[in-house]
């Protein structure tokens, strides 16, 4: 099944094939100009890195703010590279400036993609100056290959290769807000600093050389999660990823003992692995970043079975630290996330059923298309959410059903909203009385649901007949099924997760 979603996942205009095959050829060029200019293994890796973070973390909805955010990530690692270069050799300072890192890295999300990624591409620098074990007289090269592959990262990506150009803007929802300890972000800042506390003091008991391993898991188990069950779902895939990766490694990366050529083909192949994979499977995303990971320590010269076996160890650090800061620590519910994204979605759900109204009535001005994206992108959010108490490994099963139940029922919705506006794209559709009258149910029984007042369905017998109509009633059926689920009180099988 896993595989199966991995390889024939939909790939609409082969974003993910261009996504990957991008990478590779923007972070080979990369670490070949670092190789041009002279600088050391310890050099080229580190531009590698920064040349990857700089592909894979910027999401701004416009190709501009893509640039803008590229540009901006020099001006937040290099200080904090300094900062882990210059504390090398004062653990106490260095561990706890690594926190303050991944506190203030968490807390950037609330201001959109941009924070997201300038704070990953900080936290990232640091664990690099750990990885690399860097030193003061090292800062000129490391500061020279970053700003280099950030460069040529940049020119593959917005002259050379930049399809974005070509597509509409893509604009992720923003997490759920609130003021304080209510929002999402603040909530989150504290239980990463938590969680990587605990990473970093019981990684550094299991080993005084890969501590930074803990810490990374944990940093990475809060990337993209919002609720206590999506960051454990997380922290379980996470380990997973690693096991197989490790398991790779010891068949794949060990017998290469750190090849140049043989290491950069293999290198590349996770790298395409990586990107492609990202969108569709944690789990296979980790696999090839923890076989990467074993090739980079084999261009070091300390790869080995025991360094493999502390890997799994140190990611089950993590992964603990995670798990018992999201439990114990301002705990926010799978339930309380899921229910905003819903609401979210039904509320863009009528949004799209008053503008493709507007359409059918002859306004020019009017277009649905843009809501549509944006829905899409919501029922993106709910099924993340929703993971957990769909995983295979819940054994609620009450839970399980109700969930795939309100899962079903959303995507009948979006299936009834795009076929509605592509009835409403026709040129020759017209408006009349009974499709206003529809458009109307259908945004009362968004308002009923939403409200907590009665949703119910007017039968159409010309509905089989008129697409519209068809899809309207469609919809107006799929909202009424929705009312059921959602309305379970608290401490139900959805409700209570």
């Amino acid at each position: 099944m896993v595989l199966k979603r991995v390889f024939v996942a939909p790939d609409p205009g082969r974003t993910r094939l261009r996504f990957a095959t991008r990478a590779v050829l923007g972070i080979a060029l990369a670490v070949a100009v670092c190789g041009l200019a002279g600088h050391s293994l310890t050099g080229a890796v580190t531009g590698g890195l920064a040349a990857l973070l700089a592909l894979f973390t910027v999401t701004d909805a416009t190709v501009r703010g893509q640039a803008v955010t590229t540009a901006l990530l020099p001006a937040v690692g290099l200080p904090v590279l300094t900062a882990a270069a210059g504390l090398h050799d004062h653990p106490v300072a260095r561990d706890l400036t690594f926190l303050a890192v991944v506190g203030a890295g968490v807390y950037a999300r609330r201001w959109g993609p941009r924070g997201h990624s300038l704070g990953v591409f900080a936290f990232m620098t640091f664990f690099v100056a750990q990885f690399l074990h860097a030193t003061t007289d090292q800062l000129p090269e490391l500061y020279a290959a970053v700003l280099l592959s950030v460069l040529t990262a940049a020119g593959v990506r917005f002259g050379l290769w930049c399809y974005e150009r070509r597509l509409p803007p893509a604009v992720a929802p923003a997490p759920p807000g609130g003021t304080g300890l209510a929002r999402v972000t603040t909530r989150q800042a504290i239980q990463a600093t938590a969680g990587a506390g605990f990473a970093l003091v019981v990684g550094q008991l299991v080993s005084g050389q890969r501590w930074y391993w803990a810490v990374g898991a944990t940093w990475w188990i809060f990337v993209n999660t919002t609720s206590r069950g999506e960051t454990l779902v997380r922290g379980f895939r996470r380990l997973l990823g690693t096991v197989i990766g490790i398991a790779l490694g010891l068949v794949v990366a060990m017998p290469v003992h750190g090849d140049p050529t043989v290491t950069a083909a293999l290198a590349a192949a996770c790298v395409f692995g990586i990107f492609y994979t990202a969108a569709v499977s944690y789990t296979w995303m980790m696999l090839w970043v923890t076989l990467l990971a074993g090739l980079l320590y084999g261009l070091l010269g300390v790869l080995g079975p025991g360094l493999l076996a502390l890997r799994l160890a140190e990611t089950g650090v993590g992964a603990l630290g995670a798990a018992l800061a999201v439990i114990l620590l301002l705990p926010v519910t799978t339930h309380s996330v899921t229910d905003a994204w819903i609401q979210r979605a039904l509320r863009c759900v009528h949004a799209c059923t008053a503008e493709t109204a507007r359409r059918l009535a002859g306004a020019s001005d009017a277009d649905p298309a843009p809501r549509v994206a944006e829905l899409e992108q919501l029922l993106a959010r709910v099924r993340l959410s929703v993971a957990p108490l769909v995983h295979p490994l819940n054994p609620m099963l009450g839970r399980k059903r109700r969930a795939r139940h309100v899962l079903a029922l959303l995507d009948d919705c979006a299936r009834e909203v795009r076929g509605l506006v592509a009835v409403a794209a026709d040129p020759e559709a017209s408006h009349d009385a009974r499709l206003a009258a529809a458009c109307h149910r259908v945004q009362a029984a968004v308002e009923a649901l939403t409200d907590g007042g009665d949703v119910s369905v007017q039968t159409d017998a010309s509905a089989a007949t008129e697409p519209a109509l068809a899809h309207l009633h469609g919809l107006e059926r799929a909202l009424a099924e929705l009312a059921r689920p959602l309305r379970t009180p608290s401490g139900s099988p959805l409700a209570g997760a």
